[in-house]
């Protein structure tokens, strides 16, 4: 038998361990080994009942992902244990704890009775991959909780709690927090007195789903809300007629269904992208320089520099995982101003019920706001969040670097400025970062970490470490201009305005981009963002001599600060806004044609969605490239985790690296060859990265 899976004897009752650390993920040896297990339990008729445990600090969280990609995948072996374990004559319990996720769950399912621990959290995640739950969880779950909340779990994958599952009788008995081994215990007793009670097998395939609150079009309603509101994913209509399936076919025929589907979705180019996001996100925590095994340095409390809107969510977060945080202001009325929005963001998710009564007011203690920058000297990470402008960025590090006690991390929230520079007027260079949050920085999972040249391993090892602790997704990247984001971010905001100035709308470039599963396009995201604060961005950087010779370049947005068009927050940007709803503006086509006219540009009638996509996205990818060749970046999916993380660009597309390998790397590098001939090369702007030809030369991909 498989040493990942063991079968013991505890007196009269089989118990079925596995350990297969850090999370028993259900890789093939795990599979084997549940298989060998149960043939063994079959064959020794001394075992009254059978218990499935655990080692380690969670059941069975889930299948082994990366099982799904290879080409002799398939179901059926661990299906078909799942209904060998359903069908055994004696009693089965399934003992959970930690994450009973996707496989784990429908392990458990497949069980006769289920015990948990209070924290224990129990759900069917396989949606978030693009997939749907392949292993009899679309039919055995609506068969335990009830047609409706079963599409819920199934639809969100978001999980349950143990007290939520007792309620709606996913699992019999809660159990008080307790360890591994007090837990077999509970579970082996409880065996035993089902045994003493006479209580044999219960098997979920037996029941009917239960239909309460499910009107006659319950299901039409929900394939037609998953064809809407996801049509570009293919796992929710598929999800949603297996769960129909369990509610009106016999328990073979829905199984048939389940497996058709899944199969369907597992090889959707969709779901590929998204798996490829999962590994992706494993991988961006593996640093080179970092050991594995390195000691962080603790941060027990942390100040912020700056209470406005950024300062204020990154103390947010914090706040969040429970860290105290003091906020540093220099007027009384803007530290109040900044607090207060926090404290009415707390509220009114208090209010959406999405935080407890109590969580306001308990958060809002762990915030502290001082006008003095002297009271973060106990503080262990400091970070600045203060107005973009790099002689006022070196004056803050500088004093932080006085204030800031001996081991320290200083970080600066600098979004395209040079970390290397802030690092050195710090004096502490070692010890500084940059730790650039996305607005709303309280909401955005993206937290680009960037590692100045002389930044110790230990500082960035234990920031990395801490994002993950404050629930971001971390991307390490180098010092360059904009970092990864925002420097792939400049050609495809360059692109857009040259085809404004060439005469195509705002309205038709957003509605050509967003073709492509984004949530807005540029021009309407810098009217949320706000003109000014673009065409600063790019006056800071003309300031530093970084702007390409060509007096017509980002003229647009520089334009539309001049004539205080800031955007959605002025009334008027790229676009007219009644209220918050952006309406199409002549007086910028006027402005358009003007800046076309003063620098030489062409006026066109025609310009296809398919020239905008090429033009401000091809250019983003092979940017991308630039960012690879010179180790910016580590990995092309560290490059997909910023996009999607902190751009929108659409999970299913896998992120712009993995949407390249998609396209084919030689169509792109053609398409770039043909607008340096159409529109000129200056300042090689359309010139291929050398990463990108090496790699068509040699037939590789980025995945690659």
């Amino acid at each position: 038998m498989s040493n990942l899976v063991t079968l013991q004897a505890h007196s009269s009752i089989g118990v079925l361990r596995i350990a297969s650390p850090p999370v028993n993920a259900l890789s093939r040896g795990v599979v084997q080994g549940i298989r060998e297990a149960v043939d063994q339990f079959e064959a020794d008729r001394s075992l009254q009942a059978l218990v499935v445990h655990a080692d380690g600090r969670t059941f069975v969280a889930g299948g082994d992902i990366s099982e799904f990609s290879k080409p002799d995948f398939e179901a059926k072996t661990y299906n078909a244990t799942l209904g060998r374990i359903e069908n055994l004559d004696r009693p089965v319990v399934a003992a959970l704890h930690g994450t009973v996720l996707g496989g784990g769950l429908e392990l458990a399912m497949a069980c006769h009775y289920r015990i948990a621990v209070r924290d224990t959290r129990l759900g069917l995640p396989e949606v978030l991959l693009g997939l749907l739950p392949g292993s009899l969880g679309t039919q055995r779950l609506p068969r335990l909780v009830g047609v409706r909340l079963a599409l819920d779990m199934m639809l969100s994958g978001k999980p349950i709690t143990a007290a939520k599952a007792l309620e709606c009788g996913l699992v019999d008995a809660v159990l008080e927090p307790m360890d591994n081994d007090a837990l077999l215990a509970a579970a082996v007793a409880h065996a035993q007195a089902l045994v003493k009670q006479g209580k044999g097998p219960r098997r979920t395939r037996e029941r009917m789903p239960s239909m309460e609150g499910v009107a006659p079009d319950f299901f039409a309603k929900a394939l037609e809300e998953a064809e809407t509101k996801k049509a570009a994913y293919p796992a929710p209509r598929r999800i949603v007629r297996c769960v129909q399936a369990a509610a009106t076919l016999p328990f073979e025929k829905g199984e048939a269904v389940e497996a058709e589907l899944f199969e369907e979705c597992r090889a959707s180019p969709q779901s590929v992208a998204m798996r490829h996001l999962f590994f992706a996100e494993r991988a961006a925590g593996k640093i080179p320089g970092v050991p594995s095994d390195f000691t962080p340095r603790a941060i027990r409390k942390v100040g912020v520099l700056g209470a406005g809107t950024m300062g204020g969510g990154i103390a947010m977060n914090f706040a969040n995982a429970g860290i105290p945080v003091t906020i540093v202001e220099t007027a009384a009325d803007a530290l109040e101003r900044g607090l207060g929005i926090v404290r009415k963001n707390y509220e009114a998710s208090a209010a959406k019920g999405k935080l407890r009564p109590e969580d306001p007011a308990k958060r809002m203690a762990l915030l502290t706001g001082s006008l003095d920058v002297a009271e973060l000297a106990d503080c262990d990470l400091v970070i600045e969040a203060v107005f973009e402008n790099m002689d006022i960025k070196k004056q803050v590090a500088k004093r932080l670097g006085e204030v800031c006690k001996p081991g320290a991390i200083i970080a600066t929230n600098t979004s395209t400025l040079d970390v290397n520079v802030l690092a050195d007027a710090s004096g502490r260079a070692g010890e500084f970062i940059g730790m650039h949050f996305f607005s709303p920085a309280n909401v955005m999972r993206l937290l680009e970490i960037v590692r100045g040249d002389r930044t110790d391993p230990q500082v960035l090892g234990t920031v990395v470490r801490l994002a993950r602790t404050i629930g971001k997704v971390p991307v390490v990247s180098g010092v360059c201009y904009g970092f990864i984001g925002n420097r792939m971010l400049e050609p495809y905001l360059r692109e857009s305005e040259f085809l404004m100035m060439e005469g195509a709308s705002p309205a038709q470039i957003d509605r050509a981009i967003q073709s492509l599963g984004l949530p807005m396009g540029p021009c309407r995201m810098l009217d949320l963002a706000g003109l000014d604060v673009a065409a600063k961005v790019v006056v800071e950087r003309g300031k530093a001599g970084g702007l390409p010779d060509d007096p017509s370049y980002r003229a647009v947005v520089q334009k539309m600060m001049e004539l205080g068009r800031f955007g959605q927050k002025t009334g008027a940007g790229y676009y007219r806004y009644e209220g918050r709803t952006p309406v199409p503006d002549p007086e910028v086509e006027r402005i358009c044609a003007a800046l076309a006219e003063q620098y030489g540009i062409a006026r066109r009638s025609e310009i296809s969605d398919q020239e905008i996509i090429e033009r401000c996205v091809y250019p983003l990818i092979n940017e991308g490239a630039k960012i690879l060749e010179e180790g910016i970046a580590y990995r092309p999916g560290d490059i997909d985790l910023v996009w999607v993380n902190g751009y929108g660009f659409p999970d299913f597309r896998g992120g712009p690296m993995h949407m390249a390998d998609t396209i084919g790397l030689d169509k792109i590098a053609d398409r770039l060859d043909h607008y340096a001939a159409e529109r000129g090369n200056r300042d090689g702007y359309w010139s291929r990265a050398t990463l990108l030809g090496e790699m068509i030369a040699s037939g590789r991909k980025f995945a690659d």
